[in-house]
């Protein structure tokens, strides 16, 4: 694999360059018009309704997730035996790039397509599959995935939420917290442990004696979303809802996080997408000082950074995606090989969302920014999305976490004589990167550091092979970006080693040209 995989490639990207990666401009004519339909249902169907959906007025939610899941957007990588398309991961995540326009609606039918199936489709038997999946993929279910609690979050294996075998049925008892679409959902895959003690995924279904959903919980953002409490007083859930294998429900629990991470980088820079486009249309029309704000060079400045930002995830994510795909294309559908290849991206997935939610949050910031004042008001849907985006950095593994879990995890490869981690000369990046390693320890700080320099140098290098496919003005994104990681990897590595570095020369900015390409286009740069 592109990090990790020895037997494959030769070596990880510290030591092996690919010579071409899949970016978004390789999705087929067929493929381009499916995501220009998301994008139509975005723009048609949710965005008018954003205000009404914000006060969760009843039916509404439910209405728009019938609508998607009836055109196939609730179930575009399930099976089609099991009513789904049957079509690429990769393609499911520029879809639900383009269903995430609004947030709100993102998380609902990101949820519903996404981690609440993929533990069923992966692990599920094919009576559990023919039960249930047909029910998420058209949209006549919500689904929900219920593993934290309230005192389990980043440390889930300490859940306390137990399982009694009854023989024919199980007895759960436990409090699942912070629960995306808990409101609506009729479907929960629901952790728990049996004997206190072997943690085991369940098919939980919201009209099963003993299962009720708290109130909702008073949010920043994602107003328009439903997160609450789902309670289990002695729940019964019949024998045939265990999923997988007793004392395995982490391979479930975490298989689905690891492509719901992937999925969240584009549920991410869906709303940025249309954050750039708000600001883009505002600084034209904006005059100060006798002039367009578009035309002022820290404007601009902040343009081109959201275009080099956007260019440098859209490479990233859609690399992994099409990774992610040939892995599953070689499994034979065995639960062992889907497991196998649910866990062979991981670390990438890690880096896809540590990523996107990051430079999401710095995307939408310059776009408020350029509103100045009126940014700061709920008059302009700018607010929205700002205070949507802080989410994203802690769901689905806080960020943290993530750092700590992408380092160790590909150290612990390396061990194994699954990957190299010798820098290979392939850029400023690449041979910090390397070095980092050679300081490698559990100290969290260090962990950070060098995971960082992995997902900076995992970014630059697909930015810069995507670069080589879009011509000048992809080119152009990329060099700013690599200005901008470089500098990022080098203050990282500084503060690991002590040592101080030294930079490469920068290349150009190109401000008005990346800014000037924004403004003609509307959003982020496009080379259709």
């Amino acid at each position: 694999m592109i990090l990790t995989d020895l037997t494959e490639q030769g070596g990880s990207f510290l030591s092996q360059t690919p010579t071409s990666i899949f970016t978004p401009e390789d999705f087929s004519s067929d493929e381009q018009l499916m995501i220009q339909m998301a994008d139509d249902f975005s723009r048609k169907e949710v965005l008018p309704v954003v205000e009404r959906l914000e006060k969760q007025e009843d039916g509404l939610m439910p209405s728009l997730i019938t609508k998607a899941g009836q055109l196939g957007f609730c179930g575009v990588d399930t099976p089609e035996q099991f009513g789904g398309l049957g079509l690429s991961k990769n393609l499911a995540a520029r879809i639900l790039e383009f269903l995430s326009l609004d947030a709100s609606f993102s998380v609902t039918v990101g949820i519903t397509s996404g981690i609440s199936q993929f533990g069923l489709t992966a692990f599920g038997n094919d009576d559990q599959r023919i039960k249930y999946l047909p029910k998420l993929t058209s949209g006549e279910w919500i689904g929900a995935y219920a593993l934290s609690e309230p005192n389990s979050g980043s440390d889930a294996l300490s859940m306390t939420t137990r399982a009694e075998d009854k023989g024919d049925h199980f007895v759960l008892n436990g409090t699942k917290m912070w629960i995306s679409n808990a409101k609506w959902a009729n479907f929960f895959l629901v952790m728990a442990k049996i004997d206190g003690e072997h943690v085991t995924a369940f098919i939980v279904e919201k009209d099963f004696p003993g299962v009720s959903v708290a109130r909702e919980e008073h949010k920043m953002g994602l107003k328009g979303s439903s997160t609450a409490r789902l309670v289990l007083e002695n729940a019964i859930v019949p024998k045939e809802n265990m999923l997988y294998e007793p004392g395995k429900g982490h391979h479930v629990a975490f298989n689905a996080l690891n492509i719901g991470r992937f999925k969240l980088g584009a549920m991410s820079i869906g709303p940025a997408r249309q954050a750039i486009g708000h600001a883009a249309s505002y600084a034209q029309d904006r005059k100060q000082f006798g002039q367009s704000i578009s035309n002022f060079g820290l404007i601009q400045e902040k343009f081109a950074d959201m275009a080099a930002f956007y260019f440098a995830i859209e490479s990233m994510l859609y690399r992994t995606g099409a990774n992610i795909d040939a892995a599953f294309a070689k499994s034979d559908g065995s639960l062992e090989q889907n497991r196998i290849a649910a866990e062979e991206y991981a670390v990438e997935c890690s880096a896809c969302k540590i990523l996107a939610t990051e430079l999401e949050a710095a995307i939408v910031d310059h776009c408020l920014q350029v509103y100045g004042g009126y940014g700061f008001t709920e008059e302009f849907p700018v607010a929205r999305i700002y205070r949507d985006a802080r989410i994203s950095r802690i769901y689905e593994g806080t960020n943290e976490i993530n750092r700590l879990f992408l380092a160790d995890r590909l150290m612990r490869r390396a061990n194994e004589g699954k990957c190299s981690l010798t820098a290979s000369g392939d850029g400023f990046l690449n041979e910090l990167t390397g070095r980092a390693y050679a300081k490698f320890s559990k100290d969290q700080s260090v962990l950070g550091a060098i995971s960082d320099l992995t997902l900076l140098t995992y970014a630059e290098q697909s930015a810069r092979l995507r670069a080589s496919k879009t011509g000048e003005l992809g080119r152009a994104a990329y060099e700013r970006f690599a200005n901008y990681a470089n500098a990022i990897g080098a203050a990282r590595y500084a503060a690991l080693s002590g040592e101080s570095i030294s930079i490469p020369a920068p290349f150009s900015g190109h401000v008005s040209e990346l800014a000037d390409a924004i403004y003609k286009q509307g959003g982020p740069l496009s080379f259709a």
